[in-house]
């Protein structure tokens, strides 16, 4: 009976070996174009995901680019990956061709949530109307909600003054303070998408950063990784539930935020925030089906710049804080600098920058060397193109990696080390450099990014006004090697603040 099975059975397992070797060869097909990038084979049916370390591939990438060059290619699963690796190569691809660039990939989350076409935020929307659309209204908003102007300053320096309260709590003694920066960072976000601030202590606060931590732990696992490059494992009923709780979650809550505007807000006054904002362009959207401004799209837009706005300027500040306990010397220097600018008497003001060359050369290596987003957010090409004289053709996912341009040791004096001279020519000016992209660059460059050097500036000079950091008595000088988890943080550490 077995055997008679087994005779069965064959025909049909190698029917679907002869399937699946089909599909993998016609994934394969990009690797016989004409001036198509070098790079590993892959393994069928896997491509390179066994020859990349998924956990690091920052430094997997570094490897193969010492092989390749600056311009290579992968195979993780089906998708076929180009990396761009240096200031010439990324320069081109993101500028000179950005228009061929800015597309992302497919996001198979949306399609196993419910979401349509043009529901899908602004970070990971395809290249198109909807992606334009979404763009300029979270430009217009928070321009009109304050940013560049003495409104969202004021706002920040009062976030930053409860900030250093916080800190004073502490009394000097030994902490971590990122869950106090994340609060902090997360209540000007807050303020701009949902209208308000929370105290540190409050439950909601508290739950909303839970659920972009528990986001951020999926993003990064090797299964969602996977899952995103082998969209088929997708269809396995409960996997696309179970590996997207944190932002299923993080959406519902948005869900109860926006019901609560629904009910209190008044269409004959002004917007309080970019969530009645968008209510706005909803009422004048009806009966539009092309236009994105839907229910759906307003959480997405709105846990995009949550998520993104909170994550990335707290995790700098943290690297900040802790660059300061590493070398005391910068540290001085920065505390003299904002002495003899600012004083003791009044916050720092976004003004005080450009008499404080020294304070903003440090911002910027703080952005350098912790380089937080190491490899950014994926592109793909909306056509065929070239980098390099190589020919990437349309529809390739493409990986930006941005640690060759922060750290290429063709440009920077010293680009492992903190070095805050790397900003300063020989008469101590201030001089931003070329190959300083943190917030990357063309058509998808961060549309946070003025918000972000605002607080990096005042919150950085209101705690170094404040307080002096140092590592715990007793405790082991803690390391400057970051955490890659798609986000580079610093390893966990404790200072003590001491008020000056």
């Amino acid at each position: 009976m077995g055997l008679l099975m087994g005779v069965a059975l064959a025909p049909v397992a190698i029917a679907v070996a002869i399937f699946l070797l089909l599909v993998d060869l016609m994934h394969r097909r990009l690797r016989w174009t004409k001036r198509y990038p070098p790079g590993p084979m892959p393994l069928p049916g896997l491509g390179n995901m066994l020859q990349v370390n998924l956990d690091n591939l920052p430094s997997s990438i570094s490897q193969l680019r010492r092989r390749f060059g600056d311009v290579f290619s992968l195979q993780l699963g089906w998708a076929p990956v180009v990396v761009l690796n240096g200031l010439a190569a990324v320069r081109e691809a993101l500028v000179s061709r950005g228009e061929d660039t800015a597309d992302r990939m497919p996001v198979p989350f949306f399609d196993h949530v419910g979401f349509g076409p043009r529901s899908q935020g602004i970070i990971n929307a395809r290249y198109g109307p909807a992606w334009r659309e979404q763009r300029r209204f979270a430009v217009s908003t928070l321009r009109n909600f304050g940013l560049g102007k003495k409104s969202l300053e004021q706002s920040v320096t009062e976030e930053a003054s409860c900030l250093c309260a916080a800190f004073a709590d502490q009394a000097g003694r030994p902490f971590s303070p990122n869950a106090l920066l994340d609060r902090a960072v997360s209540n000007v976000i807050a303020s701009l998408t949902i209208g308000r601030r929370f105290d540190y202590d409050d439950p909601l606060l508290l739950k909303l950063l839970d659920l972009v931590e528990a986001h951020l732990k999926e993003e990064s696992s090797i299964v969602s990784m996977v899952l995103g490059f082998v969209l088929v494992l997708l269809r396995i009923p409960g996997v696309a539930g179970k590996y997207l709780y944190g932002r299923r979650n993080f959406l519902a809550q948005l869900d109860k935020l926006v019901t609560e505007h629904r009910i209190t807000r008044d269409p004959a006054q002004p917007p309080r925030d970019l969530i009645d904002t968008f209510l706005d362009e909803m009422d004048k959207a009806k009966g539009n089906p092309e236009s994105s401004f839907n229910a759906e799209n307003l959480r997405l837009v709105v846990f995009d710049l949550f998520a993104a706005g909170m994550v990335t300027t707290s995790i700098t500040l943290s690297w900040a804080l802790l660059l300061m306990i590493l070398h005391p010397d910068v540290q001085r220097r920065v505390q003299q600098e904002i002495d003899k600018v600012v004083g003791q008497a009044r916050p720092p003001e976004m003004a005080d920058q450009a008499r404080m060359p020294f304070t903003t050369a440090v911002i910027h290596e703080v952005q350098r060397f912790g380089d937080i987003i190491p490899l950014g957010v994926p592109h793909m090409t909306t056509r065929d193109t070239e980098v390099q004289g190589f020919h990437i053709p349309k529809g390739t996912m493409f990986f930006i990696n941005l640690s060759s341009v922060l750290k290429d040791e063709t440009i920077w004096e010293k680009p492992f080390s903190f070095h805050p001279e790397h900003f300063l020519d020989a008469q101590g000016h201030f001089v931003n450099q070329e190959a300083f992209m943190p917030f990357s660059a063309g058509r998808r460059v961060c549309l946070g990014e003025p918000l972000a050097r605002m607080e990096l500036f005042l919150f950085f000079t209101c705690l170094l006004q404040r307080f002096t950091f140092s590592v715990p008595t007793g405790q082991p000088r803690p390391s400057d090697q970051g955490v890659y988890r798609i986000i580079v943080a610093p390893s966990p550490y404790q200072l003590c603040a001491v008020p000056r």
